[in-house]
């Protein structure tokens, strides 16, 4: 089968609450992957582990593949799998639980359709209706927590007090927002999506100074540290979550 793959999806009709639907499957070797804590929520469907729903991580993990197995996933934007999944960011910090679970009958139901579908297209087809059906009848995501996680995405180093006095918020009412539909403060969330940054453009070829100073770390070495501390291991070791450009493509 070659070497292990991952791909991106454009998840259309559900952009306004997806980053993505992915795909991975492993080569003729087991597949283990480091899982960067990245603030987003997943849907997950694989043979071995059927359907679960992945809460925002606040370090990272290992998930691994037994040779030849697929995974497919839903990766949702920060703030929004509560609205639309009915589930507690915070009760899922870390964690994972399964679909029957969440939604008993129903959930039951996706899980054994997906494992009855032939293939990825199809299953992946399943997911997104199923999550387009859910999207008309949920709630908006939280406004305020989305401003937020747009603000720090694009200014990662943007510092909690001033990021409130913009939104017209208390610090308090804002960390307390942001842990309902995050399942962590917007400290800890500035700093997942500062390495998220960083990473991506050491990913996609600067130097690792050149990626620190874009995402607002003081030095190379605040980012190093920074790394060590959310992902494990240096930057020069990670196993991305999405992978190198040679091997990830998004796909309309």
């Amino acid at each position: 089968m070659g070497t292990s793959t991952y791909v991106e999806h454009r998840p259309t009709g559900l952009e306004g609450w997806a980053e993505c639907v992915w795909e991975r499957r492993a080569g003729d070797a087991d597949d283990v992957a480091r899982v960067i804590p990245d603030a987003c929520m997943d849907l997950v469907w694989s043979p071995s582990g059927g359907l679960t729903v992945v809460g925002p991580n606040t370090t990272a993990f290992l998930a691994a593949l037994p040779a030849g197995g697929s995974a497919l996933g839903v990766r949702l934007h920060p703030g929004c799998a509560p609205p639309l999944l009915g589930v507690s960011a915070e009760a899922l910090r870390d964690a994972g639980v399964a679909a029957d679970h969440l939604w008993g009958d129903d959930g039951k139901r996706l899980e054994e359709s997906m494992g009855a579908a032939s293939g990825a297209g199809p299953r992946r087809a399943l997911l997104v209706a199923w999550l387009d059906e859910r999207a008309h009848a949920a709630l908006a995501p939280d406004p305020l927590v989305r401003a937020a996680a747009r603000t720090l995405s694009a200014a990662p180093q943007t510092r909690v007090a001033w990021l409130a006095r913009e939104l017209g918020v208390t610090e308090r009412r804002l960390h307390r927002r942001v842990v309902s539909q995050v399942g962590y403060g917007p400290k800890r969330l500035g700093r997942v999506l500062r390495l998220r940054r960083a990473l991506a453009d050491a990913r996609a070829g600067r130097g690792l100074a050149e990626a620190a100073f874009g995402a607002g770390y003081a030095d190379q070495a605040h980012f190093t540290n920074d790394c060590r501390e959310l992902a494990g291991v240096p930057p020069t070791s990670v196993f991305f979550k999405t992978q190198p450009p040679d091997r990830a493509t998004i796909q309309g």
